[in-house]
């Protein structure tokens, strides 16, 4: 089994990020073809299931776009207590093929930090 295209972009933060980092934020943002929309949604749900068991998983919420033609349909918002918390997670979600592929449907995931608040 092929993993998303997640831990592409990642690695090279979480490999080059500080460790000194508190909490994270994964902002997520999926394009999906039509009629792929509920498969989607099942595949996340399979790994949110996986992931919320994780040490360091604070919380997630996989928000649905109002608009039928914006780009990102499904944009998943989660946190992390820290950047290597994040990238054990989904070491162990790779390797237990928690996160099923869903053809058509990528991925576009960072983790960020605030910067700014109110």
């Amino acid at each position: 089994m092929t993993f998303p295209k997640i831990l592409a972009p990642l690695s090279v933060l979480l490999l080059t990020g500080s460790a000194a980092i508190a909490e994270v934020t994964l902002i997520n943002v999926f394009e999906v073809p039509p009629g792929q929309r509920d498969a989607a949604i099942a595949a996340w749900e399979k790994a949110r299931d996986f992931l919320q068991e994780q040490p360091g998983y604070l919380s997630t919420a996989l928000h649905g776009s109002l608009d039928p033609k914006a780009r990102f349909s499904l944009v998943n918002i989660a946190r992390w207590e820290s950047p290597a918390h994040f990238a054990d997670a989904i070491a162990a979600m790779r390797a237990a093929e928690a996160f099923p592929p869903v053809d058509g449907v990528v991925p576009n995931a960072a983790l960020y930090e605030v910067v700014r608040a109110e």
